[in-house]
């Protein structure tokens, strides 16, 4: 591990560590993982720092254990995942990834963007990051805000061009907010990358792309970030689980 990952949890670093080696195809075709016994040896940590690390690994979907057998990668476990099933997880996109701002807030006119926030006003804030995943672009996103939203955030140094952090947009947001933000309506689809994407992900204009749109509304159902994303879909995985309502 480097000295990078000693400023963490040490599961988080053992889980990041045995990520990579995904990654990088260490366990493909259905070559069994280390056991704990192994790991703790290798890294000189305890079976129970071991087991969480093999703990997160499973919940996001990287893994798979079967008993009397072992760990085993998942199919396309090298793509970034993530499973996502309520605002607290998309605020907490943030635990293992790295946002660098590419455009920093910029009010402007903008026609459309105005009427998906419901807006009475044409005014609204804009602003363009992407995010890495083990130093590796996965997803460029362009957010705006309603004017008041952008007025907000609109100087804050964490959010200049360049700018690099471990938030996320709604994580650093909400807390200046008067309600807190209840809602994400999403909506996927296919797309490719213009010049500007494929600039941020150094990929080629064109390329296939995994489309996510997210309109986030507060507590008192004002929109008060629309939100569009592009992702490489060979770098990134996503998740979600649907369970049936309570009373079925």
């Amino acid at each position: 591990m480097t000295s990078r990952d000693l400023a963490e949890p040490a599961y988080r670093a053992l889980a990041a560590t045995l990520r990579a080696r995904i990654a990088e195809g260490r366990y493909r075709g259905g070559v069994r993982l280390p056991t704990e016994s192994e790991l703790s040896d290798e890294f000189g940590l305890s079976r129970q720092t071991v087991r969480r690390a093999f703990q997160d690994l499973v919940s996001e979907g990287a893994v798979y254990r079967v008993p009397g057998r072992g760990t085993f990668a998942t199919e396309g476990a090298g793509r970034y995942l993530r499973q996502l099933g309520s605002i607290e997880d998309l605020m907490n996109l943030s635990a293992d990834t790295t946002m660098e701002v590419v455009s920093a807030p910029r009010r402007q006119v903008d026609l459309d963007a105005a009427g998906r926030l419901r807006l009475d006003t044409d005014l609204v804030h804009r602003l363009t990051f992407r995010r890495f995943h083990d130093s590796l672009p996965f997803v460029s996103t362009t957010v705006w805000w309603p004017d008041w939203v952008g007025r907000l955030v609109a100087d804050r140094d964490d959010l200049a061009e360049g700018a690099v952090g471990t938030h996320t947009m709604i994580g650093l947001l909400e807390p200046l907010l008067p309600r807190p933000i209840t809602e994400a309506a999403q909506s996927i689809t296919v797309g490719s990358a213009d010049a500007t994407v494929a600039e941020h992900l150094h990929c080629a204009e064109g390329h296939a792309m995994l489309r996510v749109d997210r309109l986030y509304s507060d507590a008192d159902g004002h929109a008060v970030e629309l939100a569009i994303s592009h992702f490489l879909p060979e770098h990134y995985t996503y998740r979600v689980t649907l369970r049936r309502g309570a009373g079925h």
